[in-house]
């Protein structure tokens, strides 16, 4: 899957790394609290997220994710955008809810990782 797949799946918004989505991504997880994601998540390529600030992006930078999803159509400041930008790292936002955006991803065959 690739993360231009994502943007169709959860019918998203591209706020940056446009030229990125061809990247392929294999695994993603869903977390508001980024301690839980620097404690748990391991080889993860999508971060789909409520949590709107900068800390999100140096995270999902330091687990060398490759995309982060804003859920519940929330979206990232030009701030955000500048350092996603920076650091090599795609923004999108959809309506969807996080579960509902978790199921979306599942049902098309995106997983968790090793601890499903």
């Amino acid at each position: 899957m690739t993360g231009n797949d994502i943007q169709t799946i959860l019918d998203c918004k591209v706020f940056a790394g446009e030229e990125l989505l061809e990247r392929e991504v294999h695994t993603a997880c869903g977390s508001d609290m980024m301690s839980d994601v620097l404690a748990y998540v391991k080889d993860q390529s999508i971060l789909l997220t409520g949590l709107v600030n900068a800390q999100v992006i140096r995270t999902a930078d330091m687990m060398d994710m490759l995309c982060i999803v804003f859920v519940r159509g929330k979206e990232p400041s030009e701030d955000m955008i500048e350092l996603a930008n920076e650091r090599g790292i795609s923004l999108m936002s959809t309506e969807h809810r996080m579960f509902t955006a978790c199921g979306l991803l599942w049902e098309n065959g995106l997983r968790g990782g090793n601890n499903d």
